[in-house]
């Protein structure tokens, strides 16, 4: 069967490759490994410059299976220049091409040797347009290949460059915040910006990015919660003097102490650290203002005094100080 697939790729008519390149997605990963080395690659890389949307996605299914779990045919899917056509076909007029497409880059992505071809190639710029698409799947996918990308560490400054420091601020603002969409952008935000100083500076002045990481330590998933503080901590740390004000006039605090004791453990560390920072409330000379300073030292209190392991009354008590802060 192996050798008839090969057989009809490099020789057979449009037919006869598109039911080559199916028959070869329905193969087990032995047999995907096979052909890969026998050079099957080249036939279903060319089949990509067809005009055929049958044609192309066919061999899009058979390249994602060959690249599936092998990183050396990950590496020859490149190495027979499937990039260039690969960009192109992020815009057809084909949904079905499109999110092939962007699955392939994705799978590409994963693999180290990859990386810095895929960067290199104006990939991001073209990956950045679909941030915000509206297509779930392939927002997920999007923010997850670019996410493959910026773990290596020459590569993020090209992810900047990309303009995808809005666009994923823009994207979290529009998604349910304890969504896997959600949780995903606001993850791949941090990584940016904890490896980019100019990417920190550039998230920290966008109107609204301190409002929309606010909003997501109150109403995102544990994990999303825990890259918003993350990220709020490294722009106020960056500067206290700028931003510390603007934080706390975004009403973080009631978030960020409920964070400090239910939170997962990073994001407790990530939240005491920046309680710490917001600590001197000596610029706000209000009756009401000093009164919630008083109630909020009385809640630090309570968290120093237990660390992790507040009992379960004291813990309802903390709660219910949390909760004055928001009358």
């Amino acid at each position: 069967m192996e050798k008839l697939v090969v057989e009809n790729l490099w020789n057979g008519d449009r037919d006869a490759q598109i039911q080559a390149a199916m028959e070869l997605s329905r193969f087990s990963s032995k047999q995907r490994h096979k052909l890969g080395e026998s050079g099957v690659l080249v036939p279903l890389v060319s089949m990509l410059h067809s005009e055929d949307y049958e044609a192309i996605e066919a061999s899009l299914c058979a390249l994602l299976s060959l690249a599936f779990g092998s990183e050396r045919n990950k590496r020859r899917i490149i190495k027979c220049g499937a990039l260039p056509v690969l960009l192109n076909h992020l815009h057809s007029q084909s949904q079905t091409v499109v999110q092939l497409t962007v699955a392939a880059m994705l799978t590409l992505s994963s693999c180290k040797a990859n990386k810095v071809a895929i960067a290199s190639s104006g990939a991001l710029q073209h990956l950045a347009e679909f941030v915000n698409s509206g297509d779930i799947q392939l927002q997920l996918d999007v923010v997850a290949t670019i996410h493959n990308l910026s773990t290596c560490e020459e590569i993020v400054p090209l992810i900047v460059a990309s303009g995808i420091i809005l666009s994923l601020l823009e994207l979290v603002h529009n998604s349910v915040k304890s969504s896997p969409l959600g949780e995903k952008a606001i993850g791949l935000l941090e990584n940016i910006v904890s490896s980019s100083e100019s990417a920190l500076c550039e998230a920290a002045s966008v109107g609204g990015a301190i409002r929309i990481l606010v909003e997501t330590i109150e109403d995102g998933s544990s994990l999303g919660k825990e890259h918003a503080v993350g990220i709020l901590f490294l722009i106020c740390q960056s500067c206290r003097e700028k931003y510390r004000g603007l934080i706390l006039r975004e009403g973080v605090m009631p978030g960020l102490l409920q964070l400090s004791i239910d939170g997962t453990r990073r994001a407790k560390n990530m939240a005491r650290e920046l309680l710490l920072l917001l600590r001197d409330y000596s610029d706000y000379s209000s009756r009401q203002k000093q009164m919630n300073h008083e109630l909020i030292e009385r809640i630090m209190e309570e968290i120093d005094a237990d660390g992790e392991k507040l009992a379960d009354a004291k813990l309802r008590l903390v709660e219910e100080m949390i909760a004055k802060l928001n009358t």
